[in-house]
């Protein structure tokens, strides 16, 4: 073997964007209440949109985090099928919306900053769903956080697919871990309508600029954040731990900021999204 092979075979393997899809999917991945359970104190979780019930695919409550009262409010997926099945795979109906929508209003009214943990494939697309609102949900989260008089971070922590992930990514702070997924749409789905053809889903996903570090360079999000070797599944509470500090750290820096000047620089960051030079 030569020297030029020797050093091919011990370089690391490049991921691809399906690779990364794969790895933003793995059910062993931390989820929101293992974030919370790490990172928070005391927390307090709160149930039901007051208007129909609730929805255990969005959870969220009061916590302390870096000894500061705080409202976290995430996607929930599961990590066995009968836990996927209650939280409906992480999937959110009209009424988990509904239910972020209030805390981030209680959150506003006593001035507590908010945490979002963003980990969906999509909001839930039933007809039962939609007959309760689902498009006008979202839509009101979208409108709820461009307008929250509080200081607001979201962490992109698996998926972060359609809609149903932008309705908790209105923020301040937009981040993601390397080796997760911000997108209009999935892999399988954008390749069922272009090419009518699903496995082609690995040619999708680049075209889809899906990556943290596509969204990064697109000026999307606002910083990549590492996770251990192989993905947050192999080394949970490390990666718990490093995400942690980003979110600590980009909490300290806007909170510094005057509360109008930081609602001024939340609209410019999202009316100059998609302005770009070829």
């Amino acid at each position: 073997m030569d020297e030029t092979t020797k050093h091919a075979e011990t370089q690391p393997h490049e991921l691809t964007p399906w690779d990364r899809v794969q790895l933003a999917r793995h059910p062993q991945r931390p989820h929101t209440l293992d974030y919370i359970g790490a990172l928070c104190e005391d927390f307090t979780e709160l149930h039901g949109d007051r208007r129909f019930g609730d929805d255990a695919a969005i959870v969220g409550g009061l916590a302390t985090f870096a000894a500061r009262t705080v409202m976290v409010i995430g996607h929930q997926k599961g990590s066995d099928t009968r836990e996927n099945v209650k939280r409906n795979f992480g999937m959110p109906h009209p009424e988990g919306y509904r239910k972020a929508q209030r805390l981030m209003r209680q959150a506003e009214k006593f001035a507590i900053p908010v945490i979002c943990f963003v980990d969906t494939p999509a909001a839930d697309p039933k007809k039962e769903s939609e007959e309760r609102g689902q498009a006008n949900a979202i839509a009101e989260s979208i409108l709820v956080m461009t307008n929250l008089r509080v200081p607001i971070i979201s962490a992109v922590i698996g998926e972060g697919g359609s809609g149903g992930a932008l309705a908790l990514s209105v923020a301040d702070r937009l981040i993601m871990q390397e080796n997760t997924i911000y997108s209009v749409a999935s892999p399988e789905a954008t390749a069922s309508i272009l090419w009518r053809d699903s496995a082609k889903a690995p040619d999708a996903a680049r075209a889809l600029k899906l990556t943290a570090q596509d969204l990064y360079n697109l000026r999307i999000i606002d910083e990549v954040v590492a996770e251990p070797e192989g993905g947050a599944h192999q080394e949970p509470q490390e990666a718990i731990r490093i995400l942690g500090e980003r979110i600590l750290a980009h909490l300290d820096a806007i909170s510094q900021i005057e509360i109008n000047t930081l609602l001024k620089q939340r609209y410019q960051k999202y009316r100059t999204i998609g302005t770009y030079l070829e």
